[in-house]
């Protein structure tokens, strides 16, 4: 159950009450009969140790990114290429044209 801290707005006397969600807020002082306002504070909650942060929870290796399959596009159209040859300068041909001069 949370722990809840009320002042009196008349004589500034501070007072904690252990109450569930579900009670109602303290209204009277009992010290002088003024109005109770709750206070509200900084959490005091530190989170020290592992398993609390997103890097906490991977492994060691950095395979969290998935790998490239032979069904992606980039994949398929470097099969694709290698399965033809390349074309090679000594395999293309030059047509030379030779003239013959008679006198």
């Amino acid at each position: 159950m949370p722990t809840y801290e009320y002042e009196c707005q008349t004589c500034h006397q501070r007072v904690e009450a252990v109450q569930r969600f579900t009670d109602p807020a303290l209204t009277v002082c009992g010290h002088c009969g003024g109005e109770l306002r709750k206070v509200f504070s900084a959490v005091g909650v530190v989170f020290k140790g592992s398993g609390f942060y997103k890097t906490d929870s991977r492994g060691a290796d950095k395979s969290s990114s998935p790998t490239p399959t032979s069904t992606t596009p980039a994949a398929v159209s470097s099969t694709e290429s290698s399965s033809t040859p390349p074309a090679t300068p000594a395999s293309t041909s030059t047509t030379t044209t030779s003239t013959t001069s008679s006198d």
